[in-house]
């Protein structure tokens, strides 16, 4: 009986805000599964904590300096292997609408949300290319679908998330290239946690979070990191250039 929970074998996957949150959950469940995990993410304090727990490799990196990404990436080929898998998922957001965005914080989110991308793409890109196989998974978000109130930058950065990865299907995936795109609604990370705390009221804003999704629930990390693993997975042969909703029926009306 075949385990479809588990990979045929061992890869090296890298991942991006590995930290904490969605990206942590996702290292947690590829270590599960026995392949060989790479943790990034900026937070020197958290990342080597986290990443002994799982017995990973991990590296502190900022997405935001190809020149960092070049260094780090060639360090991972080096040490570790060649990437196999590689989950884009380091993100922030500003709640700010367009008059209230400053260019910095505008600049920033692009930074973090998409040209870290471009930084990572372009590091693995060569050596998946040469094997003719390769995985990449981004994280996107429902609000790259849909305009929500106060996340100008936001939206706008996670809408170029999901036209980057159909951008690599089209110009890749006749080269053994699989893209696509993981678009959550509300997740109760710590980010969650940092926006409630400066909300003037904490539980009427949390319940209007809630309530986005129509069973009122948020969505978990896990959750969102099964359905990454799921596009990593053999199992996802078939998706590529997909923005895979994962929203609790928020978009469904």
């Amino acid at each position: 009986m075949t385990d479809t929970n588990t990979t045929a074998k061992s890869r090296v996957v890298a991942i991006t805000g590995a930290a904490s949150g969605i990206g942590l959950a996702a290292a947690q469940r590829f270590a599960a599964a026995g392949d060989t995990v790479v943790m990034l993410d900026i937070d020197a304090n958290r990342l080597p904590e986290e990443a002994a727990t799982l017995g990973a490799a991990s590296y502190v990196l900022d997405v935001r300096s190809g020149e960092s990404v070049n260094a780090t990436f060639a360090a991972i080929a080096s040490e570790v292997g060649p990437i196999d898998v590689l989950v884009n998922n380091a993100g922030i957001g500003v709640a700010a609408d367009l008059l209230s965005s400053s260019w910095e914080d505008w600049q920033r989110t692009f930074d973090v949300n998409v040209h870290s991308m471009f930084h990572t793409c372009r590091a693995a890109l060569p050596s998946m290319l040469e094997r003719g196989a390769g995985i990449i998974v981004n994280t996107a978000s429902v609000a790259g679908l849909v305009g929500i109130r106060d996340r100008s930058a936001y939206c706008t950065s996670k809408s170029a998330v999901i036209g980057f990865t159909r951008a690599l299907t089209a110009d890749y995936a006749h080269r053994g290239i699989r893209a696509n795109a993981v678009c959550p609604g509300t997740v109760a990370t710590e980010w969650i946690g940092k926006i409630l705390a400066t909300a003037e009221d904490p539980a009427a804003k949390r319940l209007s979070m809630e309530q986005r999704q129509l069973d009122g629930q948020m969505g978990s990390p896990q959750e969102v990191a099964a359905a990454i693993f799921f596009l990593a997975s053999p199992d996802g042969r078939f998706a590529n250039g997909s923005a895979m909703v994962i929203d609790g029926g928020w978009t469904a009306m």
